[in-house]
């Protein structure tokens, strides 16, 4: 991708993942590349820093005899992630109408 990706772009996309099911890391990496280009080492800090912020919670649970961190979306990270759609919206009008419009105010 030719566009940068900044950390509030990357945190949206993140929340929106872990909001439909609880997940693991290398799902939400998976998940999140077919938006972006993302590596898993570029995604756990991604994931501290949100669970920093209390907007993902954690657990563990067993699979195949080892224990797999799964993540899990609070309600401060559902407020955050409606605020990201929202300006994500107001964004995307206005890059469209100068982008693919030619247009502007």
């Amino acid at each position: 991708m030719v566009f940068p990706v900044g950390a509030a772009l990357l945190d949206a996309l993140v929340l929106s993942v872990v909001e439909g099911e609880d997940t693991y890391g290398y799902k939400i990496t998976q998940q999140v590349r077919q938006a972006i280009e993302l590596s898993e080492s570029t995604l756990y800090p991604v994931l501290r820093r949100l669970q920093k912020d209390d907007y993902l919670a954690t657990y563990d649970k067993e699979y195949l005899g080892r224990n797999r961190r799964y993540y899990k979306v609070t309600p401060k990270g559902i407020q955050q992630l409606y605020l990201y759609r929202e300006e994500w919206l107001k964004y995307k009008r206005r890059v469209d109408k100068v982008l693919m419009e030619g247009e502007t105010e």
